[in-house]
């Protein structure tokens, strides 16, 4: 969906969007005139530091252009991710961004229709939701079934809970990039 130069161009909207909320509070917004950056498409910003999850936010649906919610995910990620403390001008050193752009949810019926390393889950349950991105399974190698249990880990549910009648599971892709970690010499 996205070429090399708009993939560098929504990679730098974040990083930037991220610095200077950091340093001044300030939403960074600059408009942007590619047709595939003001589509309509949800999003999760993932921030890493050292190699670790430093913080994940994203919407499935967006009523604004895709280079606008990036700077909202990137801005959440980096601040209000409940599992860590808003960044803080010393994060700002060492940090690496990875971008989601997400297709819109699929419900599904049979899990036989998860393809692991494709598919990203959505779980609901009752008022208890969970999300996991297509990458996760890959990175921890896990299964289908794994990646369910893991799926309802995240939405705070027994890790059975996605076999119960009124769970309802989605599917979605994702087009994943981010920028390549400095090596360290």
């Amino acid at each position: 969906m996205l070429n090399d130069k708009e993939k560098r161009a929504i990679l730098n909207i974040a990083r930037t969007a991220i610095e200077t909320y950091v340093r001044t509070g300030q939403t960074y917004t600059e408009p942007r005139e590619e047709k595939a950056l003001n589509l309509r498409n949800g999003c999760f910003v993932t921030i890493k530091q050292n190699g670790q999850l430093r913080g994940c936010i994203g919407n499935f649906q967006s009523e604004m252009p895709l280079f606008k919610e990036v700077v909202e995910m990137a801005i959440s990620s980096s601040t209000r991710d409940p599992r860590f403390y808003p960044m803080r001008e010393k994060d700002l050193k060492d940090f690496q961004l990875e971008i989601s752009v997400l297709s819109p949810l699929q419900k599904i019926e049979e899990i036989e229709e998860i393809e692991v390393g494709k598919h990203g889950i959505y779980l609901e349950k009752g008022y208890y939701r969970g999300v996991l991105l297509p990458q996760v399974a890959v990175e921890h190698g896990w299964d289908c079934e794994t990646f369910l249990k893991q799926t309802c880990v995240k939405a705070g549910l027994p890790t059975e809970a996605w076999k119960a009648e009124d769970a309802e599971i989605y599917i979605f892709t994702a087009e994943v990039f981010g920028e390549v970690p400095a090596e360290v010499s």
